[in-house]
């Protein structure tokens, strides 16, 4: 049996802090600060990424990139979604033209 990729791993962690001490983690003092406040870290993780693809080297943007999917996974912790659901609507985008997806949103909003 295949060993569970590294995204489950780290979810599967992230759940495991959810009550732990926040003063011994900081996943823990993550979620304890709400959906919103995760979210507002994610965003300011992501602005760190796009600046180190920008202007920064291959391996600040690595680190960038590991830091936006750790805080990509607290949130959807927070928000009760597991990587399992993403996959699936990752699959079922498969195959379909990126400009097809962007237009089937727009007529659903």
């Amino acid at each position: 049996m295949a060993e569970p990729h590294v995204i489950d791993r780290l979810h599967a962690m992230i759940l495991s802090r959810r009550h732990a001490d926040p003063k011994r983690s900081y996943t823990a003092q993550l979620l304890k600060r709400g959906v919103a406040q995760c979210a507002k870290k994610l965003g300011e993780e992501g602005v760190e990424a796009a600046l180190a693809a920008v202007a920064g080297t291959k391996k600040e943007l690595v680190d960038e990139s590991a830091d936006v999917l750790y805080h990509l996974l607290v949130v959807w912790a927070a928000r009760g979604i597991k990587p399992k659901t993403v996959y699936d609507a990752l699959a079922a985008r498969e195959g379909r033209s990126g400009l097809t997806e962007k237009k089937a949103r727009k007529k659903r909003k």
